[in-house]
């Protein structure tokens, strides 16, 4: 280091409290060059740095080479690149070091087209790169100079690092090409957490979630990272169950959970509806001092949303300070799922009133709750407003929603002709929307003409097969039913099973229809025969016409009486006390039969009962449901 002498001069008039280790009196104060340098390193603020380099400037120094690259490389990381990428112009002959400051100042603040010129500079002015070079500039790299990169890390022999071999598996792991990744990975002569983490990433964002796992539990140790990584892999690829399972591994390995732990976390709860392990991370959140800051609020009122506590939500929501638009379109989501449609659209109205721009999102949230609660002519008027008054583009789902509020209200005729105008092509949603809205209202022939052309056009999955199915079964058109078994079957296309679970004493419990599997089917067949007594007592009739099987009427009643969400409401009656609350998640749309005969348990019981279905939250108390009947 030199020895070189700073002389900073200071007057008592511009001592600034903020700076501890700034002389406060008014003589001279003589600094050494590595004082200055300890004095940059040390900095928090960009005003402290600021007063430094003055100091320096007024003596000259700011070409000294060590003060120069420190200042630069300091301001970078205190978000003033502009100052830095000033200072490095102004530097004569910068060397590698200097350049790779800079250009990893540029990727880190997300510029990476920038950072790439600037490699491209530094090849042109003759500097060659180092090995923290091609780690820096990597992390800015999309495929094609990814593999250009290489090239060049194999020319100037520094593909043997494992920084620049981790940044590039990175790179290769970011497109999906696992061979490429798996390669680079194998072949690494010392692994490193960060490139177990990388792998594991790369399979886990592709699907492989397994093979991310068997890398998981084979590393030694484990950061948090490579914790957050294997979880959110579970989240993101809706198994939310071994989520929860290896979030507990981690706290019992003493790991302390961080902020992107507790996002997908509570995601997981959502999945599944798990209320009480939700409540149970929100107190883990507030008793551990995480701070909940706007993604953690928003995060938990997502979950509260989605595990059936709109009250819990709530409250979440307006303790969130400086709320973003992101926190504002979950909780008009969460008022729209729960059928709330004027609370969803009183709440749109505040965020408007705040100056809070809407975006995309936000009209989905305010169109669904103007399906749910059939409000026609203002989900016109919303749907007609996002260009006009906003400027956002409708998507496929803004879309989605006018079809199925338009189509549930029994505007059949404007809706296929709002699908046929589309902008954008129609997915399997749009077509199956309008096909629900002809089961609905039983216009065979519409549904007919629209399953034909989806048919045709390569569109249909399980849900038009079932749909079509249904339409022909409730007219008792049961050689149409076989037709669509038969092409179901040519094609190869399953039914996706129906399946309820049931959170009790923080066990998340699925059942199947007809699921004999839990260690308490005695019982809860017990508890099905005994509810099958209270509901004939009350006149109940099942509903077999929803059946679509040419059978007798007891076998139809056989099948009805085995639906996975009579299941979850026998276990939850045998396990939980008197007027306790009953939580169902369903995977798929509750069937007309089981909405009644759920409206008669909560008016015989006493209890109420939350059903969540693909669509929508039903909250069933004292024989009437939310939904109002229309769902």
């Amino acid at each position: 280091m030199s020895s070189t002498v700073i002389t900073v001069t200071t007057q008592t008039t511009t001592h600034n409290p903020s700076l501890p280790f700034w002389p406060t009196t008014a003589p001279q104060h003589v600094l050494r060059a590595d004082r200055a340098a300890l004095l940059i390193d040390k900095s928090k603020t960009v005003n402290q740095l600021l007063q430094i380099h003055a100091a320096l400037l007024r003596r000259g120094l700011e070409h000294h080479p060590i003060l120069n690259f420190k200042l630069q490389r300091s301001y970078s990381s205190l978000g003033r690149l502009d100052y830095s990428r000033t200072l490095f112009d102004r530097t004569h002959d910068p060397d590698v070091f200097f350049w790779t400051a800079i250009i990893h100042g540029h990727t880190f603040h997300g510029l990476h087209q920038q950072a790439l010129l600037l490699y491209s500079l530094m090849l042109t002015h003759g500097v060659e790169p180092n090995a923290f070079t091609f780690s820096s500039i990597l992390k800015a790299c999309s495929i094609e100079p990814g593999r250009a990169l290489h090239s060049q890390a194999l020319k100037f022999r520094f593909d043997s690092d494992v920084y620049v071999r981790t940044a590039l598996l990175g790179v290769y792991a970011k497109v999906g090409d696992v061979v490429s990744a798996r390669h680079l990975f194998d072949t690494m002569p010392d692994r490193s957490l960060v490139s177990l983490t990388a792998m594991i990433t790369c399979y886990a964002k592709h699907g492989d979630v397994d093979g991310a796992r068997l890398l998981f539990d084979g590393l030694e140790m484990r950061d948090v990272v490579c914790w957050n990584v294997m979880i959110d892999g579970y989240t993101q690829h809706g198994r939310p169950n071994e989520s929860l399972d290896l979030f507990r591994q981690m706290l019992s390995a003493k790991v302390r959970p961080d902020e992107v732990t507790i996002l997908s976390v509570l995601s997981a709860c959502g999945q599944l509806g798990a209320l009480e392990l939700g409540r149970w991370l929100h107190s883990y959140i507030k008793s551990n001092g995480i701070l909940v800051s706007v993604n953690v609020g928003t995060a938990l009122v997502d979950m509260y949303c989605k595990c059936g506590s709109l009250e819990d939500a709530h409250l979440v929501f307006d303790r969130i300070i400086n709320k973003d638009v992101v926190a504002w379109n979950t909780m008009i989501v969460g008022y729209s799922m729960h059928g709330l449609s004027q609370d969803a659209l009183e709440l749109f109205s505040s965020m408007c009133t705040l100056g809070i721009h809407p975006t995309d999102i936000t009209f989905i949230g305010v169109l669904s709750a103007c399906s749910h609660g059939g409000l026609v002519v203002e989900g016109r008027a919303f749907f007609h407003s996002m260009k006009d008054k906003y400027g956002i583009e409708p998507r496929i789902e803004h879309y989605g929603c006018m079809v199925d509020l338009l189509g549930r209200a029994g505007f059949l005729d404007e809706a296929y002709e709002l699908v046929q105008n589309m902008k954008i092509e129609p997915d399997s949603v749009i077509w199956g929307a309008l096909l629900g809205a002809c089961r609905l209202h039983g216009n065979i022939t519409l549904g007919e003409n629209i399953a034909e052309f989806v048919f045709a056009n390569g569109l249909a999955n399980a849900g038009t097969y079932i749909l079509l199915a249904n339409i022909y079964a409730a007219a008792g058109n049961w050689n149409g039913v076989a037709k669509i078994r038969t092409m179901m079957k040519d094609s190869g296309v399953q039914k996706e099973p129906g399946c309820s679970s049931i959170e009790v004493d923080n066990m998340v419990h699925e059942f199947f229809a007809g699921d004999m599997k839990h260690p308490n089917s005695k019982e809860i067949y017990l508890m099905l025969e005994e509810m099958n007594g209270w509901l004939k007592a009350h006149g109940y009739t099942p509903q077999t016409d929803i059946v679509f099987q040419d059978i007798g009427e007891a076998e139809k009643e056989k099948i009805l009486g085995v639906h996975s969400e009579k299941l979850a409401t026998a276990f939850g009656l045998i396990t939980t006390g008197p007027g306790t609350p009953i939580k169902i998640i369903k995977n798929l749309r509750v069937c007309t039969d089981c909405h009644t005969v759920t409206k008669l348990i909560s008016k015989i019981t006493g209890r109420k009962i939350i059903v969540r279905d693909r669509n929508r939250f039903h909250h069933f108390v004292d024989g009437s449901c939310s939904c109002g009947g229309y769902w």
